[in-house]
Order: C-alpha cells, then sequence, then structure tokens
C-alpha cells in the first residue's frame, strides 16, 4: 500500500515522504495512530507544509547541537571495572554508563538512546563509539576499559608462578658460575 508520511517513522521515512509499505503495518500501526495517510492530493498538500516546517525545525536542532558534537568528538571516557582471570569483566559497561559520563563532562543532557552501541562493553581494550545527537549530527568518543585496582592485584597462583621464574632464573644463574669455575 502506498502512504505519505505526516511524521517521521524511525527506520522507515521522513515527514513528506511517499513509499509503498506492508498493507497490515499501514492498517495496523501508520493509519490509526495517523502517522501516515493515503497519497491524496489534499494528503500531499499537507505533508509538504509538515516537510517544510520540520526542515526548519531540523536545521535548528542541528546548528544547536554542533557545537556540542565539537566538544565531546574525539574525547576519551576511561572506565574501570572489576575484571576476572581471562580479562572479560564481570559486569559490563553499558550506554546508560556512557551516557551519564558524557552527559556529566559535556553539561547538557545526552540519553542512552543517543548512545549507539551494538551491545555492552564486556572486554577490557579502547571501543570507538558513536552519539547521535540529532539525525545528522554525529560525534564519535572513545571509550576505554581497564581493570579496576583489585582487578590489578596479583593472585595467588600469579605470585607463586613468578617466585617459581625467579628461583629458576637464579639456578641458571648458580650453574653457569659453577660452570665457569669448572672451567677456569
Amino acid at each position: 500500500m502506498k502512504v505519505v508520511f505526516f511524521e517521521e517513522v524511525e527506520g522507515t521515512a521522513q515527514v513528506g515522504e511517499v513509499k509503498e509499505v506492508k498493507n497490515g503495518f499501514a492498517r495496523n500501526f501508520l493509519l490509526p495512530r495517523g502517522l501516515a495517510g493515503a497519497p491524496t492530493h489534499n494528503n500531499l498538500a499537507r505533508a509538504e507544509r509538515l516537510a517544510k516546517a520540520d526542515t526548519i525545525r531540523q536545521a535548528k536542532l542541528d546548528g544547536d547541537a554542533a557545537p556540542l558534537a565539537a566538544a565531546i568528538d574525539g574525547q576519551e571516557f576511561v572506565f574501570r571495572a572489576r575484571v576476572g582471570e581471562q580479562g572479560r569483566l564481570f559486569g559490563s559497561v553499558t550506554a546508560r554508563d556512557i551516557a551519564e559520563r558524557l552527559s556529566e563532562r559535556a553539561g547538557a543532557t545526552i540519553e542512552h538512546r543517543q548512545v549507539q552501541l551494538a551491545q555492552a562493553l564486556r572486554q577490557l581494550g579502547t571501543e570507538e563509539v558513536r552519539v547521535r545527537l540529532t539525525r545528522n549530527v554525529f560525534a564519535h568518543v572513545n571509550v576505554v576499559v581497564e581493570p579496576d585496582e583489585e582487578s590489578l592485584e596479583p593472585t595467588i597462583d600469579e605470585v607463586v608462578d613468578e617466585l617459581d621464574a625467579e628461583d629458576a632464573a637464579e639456578a641458571a644463574v648458580t650453574q653457569e658460575s659453577e660452570a665457569e669455575a669448572v672451567e677456569a
């Protein structure tokens, strides 16, 4: 079914676009909510007026978001988390965590939906994350996940392995010095 959109439908269409959509999607979702209508002469004129107003509104939003994007673009955010022996986090760093830090540093409210993170970060390392401030304005930030202080403490096995390695090194030095003494 062909419809003209009166409002933006994320992932489907912008205001004023005429698109072919599935019949059930149009009848059960778009038409009852007033998001779209049949492409009649009156609806096309209405959609055109709405599209012009939306373009002006979007330009203002983009203009307001551009300085914020410039301020946060390329910044690095360090998160410290508890880490297991294999380097995996016990918890995770989520879009909500990143949005809170961005809001603190930027001095503006950034919602977790604006942080485009495919899945929560569960590994140590650096990840570039895209932040969608408006439909047309994006910023990229680097999120660094590091182990916390407790995770940095060596485990008993690590300490034993390190002592064994030191003992083996000392034994090798002792054998070399004994071999040199015998040769002399």
